[in-house]
């Protein structure tokens, strides 16, 4: 069993685990549609990403009956 050679303070075992804390969300505001989306990511509401509209959503798309 590995015993340690000198006691590691309170301050050092901190400090090591400074990195290791959750960091919040940073959403921004879509430019289309005004809801909050992930920075870089495509709107999941409008389907825009950079002032285009890049997926096609499921309401706008008009299938034909004899093609589904």
């Amino acid at each position: 069993m590995a015993v340690q050679q000198n006691k590691v303070s309170k301050s050092r075992r901190n400090n090591r685990r400074a990195h290791d804390s959750l960091e919040g969300a940073n959403p921004n505001e879509c430019p289309n549609c005004g809801e909050l989306k992930r920075p870089h990511h495509v709107c999941v509401a409008c389907g825009h990403y950079a002032d285009r509209e890049v997926i096609a959503l499921d309401d706008e798309v008009d299938l034909d009956e004899d093609a589904a």
